[in-house]
């Protein structure tokens, strides 16, 4: 859907919002070739790497953020993404009040 916009009907955008359920490696990487920059939450159990190799995965939960990280973001590597892709991750507070 999202390509049809782009190739067939020109609408011009650079940004796309996505749920968390479209936070694939597939999805991401199609974004990222359309030249777009993307907004999705990962899910909290996601693991990531913050350390260059250094260290395990861990959950996208446990990572430490220092008070720079919390205002400029951190780059990460997602498990199952390319070795050398890196995605900038931001820290953001929700609600408990969602809606269906």
């Amino acid at each position: 859907m999202l390509s049809a916009l782009v190739y067939q009907k020109g609408l011009p955008f650079t940004g796309v919002l996505m749920d968390s359920g479209y936070a694939t490696k597939t999805v991401m990487r199609h974004r990222e070739q359309m030249q777009k920059t993307y907004y999705c939450p990962l899910k909290t159990n996601r693991r990531v790497d913050d350390s260059a190799g250094t260290t395990p995965y861990q959950r996208v939960d446990s990572l430490t953020w220092t008070q720079a990280q919390r205002k400029q973001g951190k780059s990460i590597k997602i498990r199952g993404f390319p070795k050398d892709h890196k995605v900038k991750l931001f820290r953001g507070a929700s609600s408990d009040r969602r809606t269906a």
